[in-house]
């Protein structure tokens, strides 16, 4: 298969770039300085000239609070770049597989969202996102995910691990509950679904619900230092206030890979343990204190 990724300089994107290198799969791994998709002209070359039989866009301003400060930058990279993504798409006769997020619910629910429930973004990262998947066609993908962490770049794990090495005392909202996604096993489900050729919507994290609070005791015990370092507030309580408001419920229910017949993502405790041992190997990595 021939692969075009976006995005792939990103913690995501370098895991589908792995993933798919190591499948046998024909990869043209575009980064941010060689596809702004933002640039329709660029993006429409790129794609044309690339002939790929599949794009992986996992290119996204993701910075939430940036986003809502900047707001037309958050549309030009999320929503028009997904549309110069799909109109070229189009052109080179390519699937598009669209990574979306939880961002689009409000969080007010009671119960894991799953596929069909009615979304209501409250933030403009979500709001973009939202309208990044209103571009694409029917036989495309578009896979939400949550919490999303790994070995590259900086991340929730990766932040509280080096935090808590050098004996600092961590504050963690205990008010938002979601579902981590670990990028190694994203990843994979993203080649999965696009070898099969899986239109549609699919939620797909890592299993069991969690809140941050108990996310990072979690990480910091499986590093072996003290989890009582973490300690728990309210989103109320954070400062300063974030500028882009939280949903304090974003699980995310798989629903459509499970009634598809596709295993799901093994529970998040499984690739947390293997994340923190691949942080602490070889490196001065998180654990010895470095971001």
């Amino acid at each position: 298969m021939r692969v075009l990724v976006t995005g792939a300089g990103g913690q995501l994107g370098r895991e589908v770039v792995d993933v798919c290198a190591g499948a046998g799969d024909e990869v043209i791994a575009c980064d941010r300085a060689m596809l702004d998709v933002s640039d329709r002209d660029r993006v429409l070359q790129v794609l044309v000239a690339a002939a790929p039989d599949a794009i992986i866009h996992a290119g996204a301003w993701t910075d939430v609070d940036g986003c809502e400060t900047e707001p037309d930058r958050a549309y030009a990279v999320n929503a028009m770049g997904t549309r110069h993504v799909a109109e070229g798409a189009r052109m080179a006769g390519a699937r598009v597989c669209y990574v979306s997020t939880d961002y689009v619910f409000d969080g007010s629910g009671t119960r894991p969202y799953h596929e069909w429930d009615a979304v209501n973004p409250v933030s403009v990262y979500g709001r973009s996102k939202l309208a990044g998947e209103s571009v694409l066609g029917p036989d495309d993908t578009v896979v939400r995910t949550s919490w999303v962490c790994g070995r590259h770049g900086r991340n929730f794990v990766k932040t509280i691990l080096g935090r808590a090495a050098e004996g600092h005392t961590l504050t963690v909202v205990d008010g938002q509950h979601g579902c981590p996604t670990f990028a190694e096993d994203l990843a994979g489900m993203l080649r999965h679904l696009v070898v099969a050729r899986l239109p549609g919507l699919y939620h797909v994290t890592n299993q069991g619900a969690t809140t941050w609070f108990h996310f990072a005791r979690d990480a910091v015990a499986a590093a072996g230092l003290d989890p009582g370092l973490v300690t728990p507030i309210t989103t109320a309580e954070m400062q300063p206030p974030r500028p882009a408001p939280r949903p304090a419920n974003s699980v995310l229910d798989n629903a459509a890979l499970r009634l598809s017949g596709v295993p799901l993502l093994a529970d998040h405790h499984e690739p947390l343990e293997r994340l923190v041992k691949t942080l602490a190997v070889g490196s001065s990595g998180p654990l010895s204190g470095r971001r």
